[in-house]
């Protein structure tokens, strides 16, 4: 009998040891990071926001604003998050409250805008205005086209590293890198990249439909 299992808080600590070398991450899941926030680690909270920051921030840069005033909204929507997040009841509406958060805020601000006579594209960074737009909210179809993003970065998250990689290499950039690059970048032959990207994409596909992504 060693130490540890003859003292239960000996043990029990070394279990809290154990489970915190386990850094919370963006790859899990919304009931595991949901958990630890909720158990009080900064780490993740720090992951979850991490997790979603790219569809939150999408969400008023649709509405027309400008990164600044997107920031702003971004900070508003993690606010009530974390004010909001105990009273959650099913983990599995997180992606589509924070969806419906960040629209009300988007919107409240593009109302903001327009009521106090400021042109949506009105900016001093010398960059060309942008559309101005009627104050409405998003159509379903671009809040569900928002959230199917969502589910295939996160997706894409749950490959293995060196998938994660090409994917991001071949799908994600303005342009798709030359294989030979994306060999030298990864270690691989040239030759092998066409294989291993089948490979990758019918991972990510079972992936997908797990998720019932269409």
């Amino acid at each position: 009998m060693t130490e540890e299992t003859a003292n239960p808080k000996l043990s029990a600590a070394a279990g809290r040891v154990h489970t915190r070398l386990t850094a919370p991450s963006t790859s899990w899941d919304d009931t595991r990071l949901v958990r630890a926030c909720l158990d009080g680690d900064a780490d993740a909270w720090t992951a979850l926001i991490a997790k979603y920051q790219r569809m939150i921030y999408s969400v008023p840069m649709r509405y027309g604003a400008q990164p600044q005033d997107a920031a702003d909204i971004f900070q508003q929507v993690c606010v009530e998050l974390f004010s909001k997040l105990g009273d959650l009841r099913k983990v599995e509406s997180l992606r589509s409250w924070l969806l419906t958060v960040a629209s009300h805020q988007s919107l409240r601000w593009k109302q903001m805008r327009i009521r106090n006579d400021l042109p949506l594209d009105s900016q001093d960074d010398g960059q060309p205005p942008i559309e101005v737009m009627d104050a409405a909210p998003l159509a379903s179809e671009q809040l569900v086209q928002i959230e199917l993003q969502q589910v295939l970065r996160e997706s894409v998250d749950r490959l293995s590293g060196r998938c994660a990689a090409l994917i991001r290499m071949l799908f994600y950039g303005d342009e798709a890198l030359p294989y030979a690059d994306v060999a030298r970048r990864l270690g691989l032959a040239t030759g092998s990249i066409g294989f291993i990207r089948g490979r990758c994409l019918e991972r990510l596909r079972k992936l997908l439909a797990e998720t019932g992504f269409q």
